[in-house]
């Protein structure tokens, strides 16, 4: 495919993001009107001819949620009508990934119904970063590049220098990405046995690992409501840490997330832009962005290159 015939389009949830992405394609981000009708329906209309165009669209499904979604669903639907050659859905927070199994009787798969949603409006193929479980990449029956936010998060606490790291990995769940990004800052790996209360509240048990006198960084994929991250800090605080950090691919901040972060002992977050927020209520988080690396793999599909580079 030719360089002519990439297509890149925006949803609403984080036009700032396609921009970048655009910018470092070098070409423009496609002509699209996304609005509403009096009664809340999505409205959207394609301002360009497509035609067998590969068109990629960034849409997180972050925060609203089901507003996102359906966005990017209608905005699938309208290019498959507008005879593209192939739709790439580029979802930077999958939302819903948490729902993965049936944790308890009588609850639903929600990253199963979205994925089905998803290939059914059109989608020819999937790319997204960091999700919540790796296996909802065979949820799907079309392909799924799942990327890593871990070089560009990687990279930064290097450059910081930061002296006797030990990355923490906050539940039993998250020991495998902890312990990449241990070995590529060569720190040490401790974990927090964890027992959550409810969704959005957790109480910490047992840190496994030595932290005494040193530098941590807690790694997950996201932060929400930041409860597990502050009892975390607290608990890793009192087994005699220094200096605390915490690195996650996405920042959800719902709730007093804003509140709870300013006054923890956490001293920095570190989060990517693959959720836009207009304001942060703390000046603790940091925000990285993926938008060069976004682009990078978008590339390489377009071309029919190899992505896996990317995961190095």
């Amino acid at each position: 495919m030719s360089n002519g015939n990439l297509k890149v389009f925006s949803g609403t949830a984080n036009p700032k993001l396609s921009q970048e992405v655009c910018n470092f394609l070098k070409i423009p981000l496609g002509n699209i009107d996304v609005g509403r009708f009096p009664d809340g329906e999505i409205r959207i209309k394609i301002n360009q001819n497509v035609r067998n165009c590969d068109v990629f669209i960034i849409q997180p499904s972050s925060t609203p949620a089901n507003e996102n979604l359906m966005e990017l669903l209608i905005i699938i639907d309208a290019l498959r009508r507008a005879s593209v050659e192939r739709v790439t859905a580029v979802i930077p927070y999958f939302g819903y990934s948490r729902q993965d199994r049936k944790a308890e009787p009588r609850v639903p798969i929600s990253a199963k119904l979205v994925s089905n949603l998803i290939t059914v409006a059109g989608a020819d193929r999937v790319l997204t970063l960091d999700l919540h479980a790796g296996q909802i990449q065979g949820f799907f029956d079309i392909p799924v590049d799942n990327l890593y936010s871990r070089p560009v998060l990687v990279d930064y606490f290097v450059k910081k220098k930061l002296q006797k790291v030990v990355v923490v990995s906050p539940d039993a769940g998250g020991v495998e990405r902890a312990r990449s990004f241990a070995k590529r800052i060569k720190a040490g790996l401790a974990i927090i046995d964890k027992r959550r209360l409810s969704p959005d509240e957790a109480a910490v048990m047992h840190i496994i690992g030595d932290v005494k006198d040193k530098n941590i960084i807690i790694v997950d994929d996201m932060i929400d409501t930041a409860g597990t991250l502050v009892k975390a800090a607290e608990a890793l605080k009192n087994a005699g840490a220094k200096d605390i950090y915490s690195a996650a691919a996405h920042g959800i901040f719902a709730g007093d997330a804003y509140n709870k972060i300013e006054d923890s002992v956490v001293k920095e977050i570190v989060v990517t832009n693959s959720i836009y927020h207009d304001k942060l209520g703390t000046k603790k988080i940091k925000v990285l962005s993926i938008g060069r690396l976004l682009a990078d793999a978008i590339l390489r599909i377009h071309k029919g290159w190899s992505v896996s580079h990317l995961f190095e």
